[in-house]
């Protein structure tokens, strides 16, 4: 199906760091990619119509789709190799999962050795049919993890021409500083939504803002938990949110994306379907701000309490 949207209505771009890449302001994310049911030509479509969008990042992980998804990806990248150069691949490792496509992972478990970060890597570079990921991220911090060896890794990386930016996943304010103080990362991409915040009180974001780094929000709607289901507080919350958005008449998403991308930190969110509609609702957010007595509304209603 053709979907035709404002011609105005395409994402800007953002660099995430003073020496990080210019990526989308809204990400697509490809966790579940192998759950959308596309065939290859399906998938291509999805993709070109990200990029009318200015949707050109693209967030991946090698444990996605069950170790799939990257090759789903690729699949459709061969149909128009060309589009390469218009996009940006994200890619993420230092988990391996049990699964019949890695028969020598015995149990689930991290693992941020160098010689796991390159070969996790390079194996992402195969199945996206690439030459490079733009930005490769640490996926968990890993209690035995080494910043001296990861950074080493990272470094490798980057001289070979393999990955041109390095960043992490999940990590605190602590664990990203040791790692920083190593080797340049370019982001930190965390969990942030109405409905956790955590990001926003526990130094994670002021930390970031501080060093000029923005971050990526996975979750940004909370898995969909923000539209329906929940107790008391997520009704109230759904009810601040939604009378914002009829009032604004923007679309409920839409209100949600931009009072995550108001903060100072200037995150870059991810949305995490194949609906392209849905993608266009994210878009349509980098249009429009909220005012601050909007912006404050949904976190009082986020938190239960007044900011006083």
């Amino acid at each position: 199906m053709t979907h035709t949207f404002p011609a105005d209505l395409r994402s800007p771009r953002s660099r995430t760091s003073t020496t990080g890449p210019e990526l989308s302001r809204v990400v697509a994310g490809m966790w579940r990619l192998g759950d959308w049911d596309m065939t290859a030509q399906q998938r291509l479509a999805f993709i070109e119509q990200c990029l009318e969008l200015g949707v050109s990042s693209f967030d991946h992980a090698d444990i996605y789709g069950d170790y799939g998804a990257e090759t789903l990806f690729g699949e459709a990248l061969a149909l128009q190799p060309g589009l390469r150069g218009r996009m940006q691949l994200v890619g993420k490792c230092g988990i391996k999962l049990p699964s019949p496509h890695r028969p020598e992972h015995a149990l689930p478990h991290y693992d941020t050795s160098a010689a796991h970060i390159i070969a996790s890597a390079e194996n992402s570079l195969r199945q996206l049919r690439t030459d490079h990921l733009d930005l490769l991220l640490i996926h968990r911090p890993d209690p035995l993890m080494e910043f001296d060896e990861i950074a080493e890794a990272f470094s490798q990386l980057r001289q070979a021409g393999k990955v041109r930016h390095v960043g992490v996943s999940n990590f605190s304010h602590h664990q990203f500083d040791c790692l920083h103080r190593r080797i340049a990362l370019a982001t930190n991409q965390v969990e942030f939504s109405p409905l956790h915040v955590a990001p926003m009180f526990d130094a994670t974001f002021d930390g970031l803002q501080d060093l000029g780094v923005a971050p990526m929000i996975w979750s940004p709607l909370a898995g969909g938990r923000l539209f329906h289901g929940g107790n008391g507080h997520g009704e109230r919350l759904r009810t601040v949110i939604k009378d914002i958005a009829d009032r604004l008449q923007r679309p409920f998403a839409s209100v949600v994306f931009a009072w995550i991308m108001q903060l100072p930190c200037r995150p870059l969110p991810l949305t995490g379907t194949g609906r392209i509609e849905a993608v266009a609702v994210a878009v349509e957010a980098t249009q429009f701000a909220l005012s601050r007595g909007d912006w404050f509304a949904i976190l009082r209603a986020a938190r239960g309490h007044d900011v006083a």
